[in-house]
């Protein structure tokens, strides 16, 4: 028996309309490592971080919404989208890694799951729709949507829902001027059983690396030592270590998800990469285009949404496809028979790619 085909068969996405620009920071505290002020002012802080990362805005939750609240927004959205009844959803995933928060309080809530937070927002009353989240770092969705395609290829369902969400302004140091780069959003895609052969998932490649690499990214005290007296955790990064594991990496998990399909770079029309870092992801993309021993255009073939939504961690994949999808990112557009990749990296470290085929 052949395996059925999967398909994404709805779209949507909550993109917050806090808009909040790098102006904002201009009074900021900004602190180093060892808790001692910059010597520059922010001004000149704020220029150079807008030069290396091309932020020049991101998007905050209200007060008030937490990341399960952003997801069921989306979700909402995508059903909309598809031709899919709730009820007839067989699992509902949810990439995240902190959870729903609270304004000024950063403890992390992950009980119960977000995901069937969703379903509770959703009101689907089926038991058969079962919920789970995933840690993942920010290839969370991806994550999700690999795990999805594998559970419909197997016949263990039909419709599987992921969802990914954060709400990094919450978890932030406001001291830390790597603070900038995080934002918030969810988007949510359905992901379905397709009997047409034309078209869906192609292939996948991930990696985990865990040594010296465990802890580029992760939780600790805030550079303001006033603050830790509260016993506060925050997003902290080896900003450099990242940046150097990824120009190495991710390229190459790239390649190896194309060659698994079967295909060349030149059979690719878009590559759907974690919004990260402008420089980073153009870095990765022209060591991709080396790797093939090609000079390609990153601008047409790598869209770029973080400088208006900054880095939104797990919602900048399937926030970015459903932009596309609707028309509303300019210059980029999604056609039948068109190859695409979703590609990720973050925290673990992970990194992961997947290969799909719009129907």
């Amino acid at each position: 028996m052949s395996k059925p085909s999967v398909v994404i068969s709805g779209v949507g996405s909550c993109i917050p309309s806090r808009v909040v620009k790098n102006e904002h920071f201009l009074e900021t505290e900004f602190y180093q490592e060892n808790g001692e002020r910059f010597a520059d002012p922010n001004d000149v802080i704020i220029r150079k971080f807008e030069k290396i990362t091309g932020i020049r805005e991101r998007r905050y939750a209200e007060p008030g919404q937490k990341a399960s609240d952003l997801g069921a927004i989306a979700a909402k959205k995508a059903l909309a989208n598809s031709n899919v009844d709730a009820e007839d959803l067989d699992y509902i995933i949810f990439a995240h890694n902190f959870g729903d928060m609270q304004k000024d309080n950063n403890r992390i809530d992950m009980m119960p799951s977000l995901a069937a937070r969703v379903k509770g927002h959703l009101g689907i009353n089926n038991p058969a729709t079962s919920c789970y989240d995933i840690i993942f770092g920010c290839p969370g969705w991806v994550q999700g949507a690999i795990q999805a395609t594998q559970m419909i290829r197997c016949g263990d369902a039909k419709h599987v829902m992921v969802i990914g969400g954060e709400t990094l302004s919450q978890t932030v140091d406001p001291h830390d001027r790597d603070s900038m780069i995080f934002a918030d959003g969810a988007g949510a895609t359905i992901f379905s059983a397709s009997e047409d052969s034309n078209g869906g998932y192609i292939a996948q490649c991930s990696r985990t690396d865990a040594s010296e690499e465990l802890c580029y990214l992760a939780m600790g005290p805030s550079y303001n030592a006033s603050l830790n007296d509260h016993g506060g955790s925050y997003i902290k990064m080896k900003g450099r270590k990242i940046y150097e594991y990824a120009l190495t990496n991710v390229a190459d998990a790239i390649k190896c998800a194309i060659e698994r399909a079967g295909l060349g770079l030149d059979d690719i029309s878009k590559i759907l990469i974690h919004q990260a870092n402008e420089k980073m992801d153009e870095a990765i993309l022209h060591k991709l285009f080396k790797l093939y021993g090609v000079m390609g255009d990153s601008k047409q073939l790598m869209p770029m949404t973080i400088q208006t939504l900054g880095n939104s961690s797990v919602a900048t994949i399937p926030t970015m496809l459903d932009l596309i999808l609707k028309g509303e990112l300019e210059g980029h557009e999604l056609n039948p028979g068109d190859n695409i990749i979703f590609a990720s990296v973050g925290a673990g470290m992970h990194i992961n790619a997947m290969v799909y085929q719009m129907p």
